[in-house]
């Protein structure tokens, strides 16, 4: 977060701090404190809500897993296709004789 600086450069940012806060100085840092304290709540309060959502939703989601549909039904043996099989034309294509021809063709 801040850069690497040598003992000299901490005590001439210390004296700064205490030439422009000085009375003051223990206020300041109490109430930096406490202001990191609140951040720090907040954030776990975040977490744990994140946390309680995403229980809820994976709880909700493993009831639909666990169904049983009984013997015989199509979901037995995975997912059944209703749909037909599809199957490429076995002759070429005929060209139309009623359209326009082409004028790329030409």
């Amino acid at each position: 977060m801040f850069p690497n600086l040598n003992p000299l450069e901490m005590i001439v940012v210390f004296g700064v701090a205490v030439l422009l806060f000085g009375k003051k100085l223990p206020e300041v840092s109490r109430s930096l404190g406490r202001g990191l304290l609140e951040f720090k709540k907040s954030v776990k309060g975040l977490e744990e809500e994140f946390r309680s959502v995403s229980d809820t939703a994976s709880r909700h989601m493993s009831s639909y897993t666990n169904l049983d549909y009984g013997a015989g039904s199509s979901y037995d043996s995975g997912y059944a296709v209703d749909a037909p099989k599809f199957q490429p034309p076995s002759a070429s294509p005929v060209p139309r004789m009623d359209a326009e021809p082409d004028p790329i063709e030409e």
